[in-house]
């Protein structure tokens, strides 16, 4: 198995677009453009497909409700013909707070919503006429003037990668996803969310193989691994106490899931009574070390190696914010981490962990 390496794109200023070019041609196989609730994931991958020659160009991710099936299958269709076939479409369910609060659309039924959007975009894609009688979506709409119609693109192969970290939309990946798109993943804890993705594609007549496994980290390399990975903590102070409601915050119950259940229910819980600061001194500093690759290029290449033997098959990298120099430094080093790391061979590589 190789370790594959992707960066996260911000190609919206010239250095950003550098990066990405420069990535390119340092042998990055994938760069990921993000969506939140300032650009979207689409329009920069459409203008980096005229940059690039290579690189895969991957969504991470498209918020699934903010666009009809339809529209986001004719958008994939067209950046694959832009791209010459270099598009992968990463998709998520979001959050109610991003959904119900920015796009207006209810946080019901995500699995559901996740499942029939992926079989009306393959649909779409592979020429098929539209016709869809599902709970989330019926098409045509019934007792109305609409017809089910073809795409009047040619057919074209979708890699679609699926956003995951619950079980059921783990089990959901594993069953229909050609990818998975990771986060909050400590490889040491890796079958919390291997295992589910395994028993969906087993039970779909697949296996964890078929899957592209992917995981973001950050990068630092440093002498100073605890500062780093201080650091690297307290920014997760951010996403246990405002990404998520009372009700509903994937990423704290993902770290849950991997023994840190008290730990992140504390910060959760300091951040919504406004200290801030006491929640960020409370993340364990371990969460930052090892969600990331931190440390001297011996330590990063032990790391590498644990993802490795896990089963991950791309890292989605973060490099840190400075000059265009420092990053492209950096990536170099990490690119030829891996390149050694993948040199060794399948030897000492043992399977996740059930």
């Amino acid at each position: 198995m190789t370790l594959r390496l992707g960066i996260n794109a911000s190609p919206y200023t010239e250095t950003g677009l550098s990066l990405t070019v420069e990535a390119e041609r340092l042998g990055v196989d994938s760069v990921w453009a993000p969506e939140a609730w300032g650009y979207d994931a689409l329009t920069p991958l459409a203008y980096l497909a005229a940059r690039t020659t290579r690189i895969r160009l991957a969504t991470g991710i498209v918020q699934l409700g903010a666009r009809s099936p339809a529209l986001l299958a004719m958008s994939a269709m067209s950046l694959q013909a832009l791209s010459n076939g270099r598009f992968v479409l990463g998709i998520g369910v979001s959050g109610p707070q991003v959904m119900e609060g920015w796009h207006g659309v209810r946080f019901t039924r995500p699995l559901q919503r996740t499942r029939e959007t992926i079989e009306i975009v393959r649909t779409i894609a592979r020429g098929g006429r539209l016709e869809h009688d599902g709970e989330a979506y019926t098409l045509p709409l019934p007792g109305g003037e609409g017809r089910s119609i073809r795409s009047a693109a040619p057919p074209v192969a979708i890699p679609i990668y699926i956003a995951a970290l619950g079980p059921g939309n783990l089990a959901l990946t594993g069953e229909l996803a050609d990818g998975w798109i990771g986060n909050s993943f400590l490889p040491e804890s890796a079958a919390v969310f291997f295992d589910p993705i395994r028993r969906g594609a087993e039970a779909a007549g697949r296996s964890l193989a078929d899957l592209d496994l992917t995981v973001s980290v950050g990068l630092d390399i440093t002498d100073d691994v605890e500062e780093a990975a201080r650091r690297h903590a307290r920014g997760y102070a951010f996403t246990f106490g405002a990404m998520g409601s009372a009700r509903h915050n994937f990423y704290k119950d993902a770290f849950s899931r991997q023994g840190y259940g008290e730990d992140v229910a504390e910060v959760e819980r300091l951040w919504r009574e406004g200290d801030r600061e006491a929640a960020a001194r409370r993340v364990p500093v371990d969460i930052g070390r090892k969600t990331n690759l931190l440390g001297t290029r011996e330590m990063i290449t032990e790391r590498l190696r644990l993802y490795r033997r896990a089963g991950v098959t791309t890292l989605r990298v973060g490099l840190a914010a400075g000059e265009l120099d420092a990053q492209l430094e950096s990536l170099e080093v990490l690119v030829k981490l891996v390149a050694s790391v993948n040199a060794e061979g399948e030897e000492g590589r043992e399977p996740p962990a059930s």
